[in-house]
């Protein structure tokens, strides 16, 4: 999506995914998730039950750490840099 275009001649995505990388995408508006199914999630994600993975906070000073950690493949799941404290 970044390239402006919705389809890339020859890319093959799963080609360049490193083992334990997901790749997954979502078309949809809003409208079509039901209500009950999204506040099931919510519910679960409050309540525990449903667990989002791992997430790592690094502060902005350390963006330079989050990237060699995205980039070294040293952490798993979600990497999140905090703008704001």
């Amino acid at each position: 999506m970044l390239s402006n275009e919705w389809i890339v001649p020859d890319f093959y995505p799963i080609g360049y995914l490193p083992n334990g990388v997901r790749l997954t995408g979502y078309g949809g508006e809003a409208a079509d998730l039901p209500t009950e199914v999204l506040q099931g999630h919510l519910d679960g994600i409050a309540d525990g039950t449903i667990a989002l993975g791992p997430v790592h906070v690094y502060a902005l000073d350390k963006i330079r750490t989050a990237h060699d950690d995205l980039e070294q493949g040293k952490k798993m799941g979600k990497l999140l840099v905090r703008t704001a404290s």
